[in-house]
């Protein structure tokens, strides 16, 4: 009787096996989903004309002469055009106002270069400066230097420029005038 059981048990246990390992028939194919894209935000178009004010620091350096810095700012306005592909180039002019005692004035008209990353603009800058002084009249030169903007709105950018100037010999007098200027800047652009 021991091994009539023993006999039934194994053969139970050997049909019933399938059954706990699944099913015997095909399985069905899980269906193939692709994965969805997310797009990327799209940067914003840099087209068009800007208007705004900057202010920060300058420091004015006469040689032979004293050195003599301050707070320096004023109005901007220019142009930018987006050629894509991220590249921006544009043009504008400054005027700023000094507290400093070797330079009352500045003029720039300047062009610019850059590239776009995401909301801001990362750009490389230089033009014709002018700075006006109370002593020893007016004379002009070249600024060069860069810069970082950011649209905060579709039509509102905020940034910050850091340019060098030069001067030469500040109207053949043979004291030579060159110059640094910080400055944050904010733009409403239209």
């Amino acid at each position: 009787m021991f091994k009539t059981t023993t006999v039934l048990a194994t053969m139970t246990a050997l049909m019933a096996a399938p059954a706990f390992a699944g099913s015997l028939a095909q399985p069905e194919p899980e269906p193939n989903i692709a994965p969805v894209a997310v797009p990327a935000p799209a940067s914003p178009n840099w087209t068009g004309f800007f208007a705004g004010a900057e202010i920060g620091y300058g420091n004015f350096d006469l040689t032979p002469g004293p050195s003599d810095d301050g707070v320096i700012g004023g109005a901007i306005l220019g142009y930018d055009y987006d050629i894509g592909n991220g590249f921006v180039v544009g043009g504008g002019l400054d005027y700023d106002f000094a507290d400093n005692n070797n330079v009352d004035e500045v003029f720039r008209a300047k062009l610019r270069g850059g590239y776009k990353i995401g909301n801001g603009l990362a750009y490389a800058t230089g033009g014709y400066t002018m700075a006006n002084t109370a002593t020893a009249g007016t004379d002009d030169g070249y600024v060069v230097g860069g810069g970082y903007e950011h649209m905060i709105a579709p039509n509102m950018s905020i940034g910050g420029e850091v340019l060098y100037h030069d001067y030469g010999s500040f109207n053949n007098s043979g004291v030579d005038l060159d110059g640094t200027t910080a400055q944050v800047r904010a733009s409403f652009r239209f």
